[in-house]
């Protein structure tokens, strides 16, 4: 089994619509297992600028992860897809061990 985890902020846009909800479409599509998106309280990227809301405002750049568990070629194929889809966001992706409710 494999997990990816998908970072990108919130108001990134694939053409029409915000990218969180064509990737998880996506892989909704792809028959991917299962998929859960988070959103920070906190993130910061190539820029080392810290963004976190305050109780005055809140930014635009809410950091967003979405994260999901499958076989390891079905998550292989997903992000290799999804990579040549969009060249938005950092996604890793590592091996896991799966302890079942069985």
């Amino acid at each position: 089994m494999t997990q990816a985890q998908l970072f990108f902020d919130k108001d990134d846009r694939k053409q029409d619509q915000p990218l969180h909800k064509f990737v998880m479409d996506f892989l909704v599509k792809k028959g991917i297992a299962g998929a859960t998106m988070f959103e920070g309280v906190a993130g910061f990227g190539q820029n080392d600028y810290i963004q976190r809301p305050t109780q005055l405002f809140s930014f635009d750049e809410v950091p967003l992860m979405i994260t999901f568990i499958d076989e390891d070629e079905k998550v292989k194929a997903a992000l290799t897809e999804l990579r040549s889809l969009t060249n938005i966001g950092l996604f890793i992706a590592y091996p896991v061990t799966v302890y079942s409710k069985k």
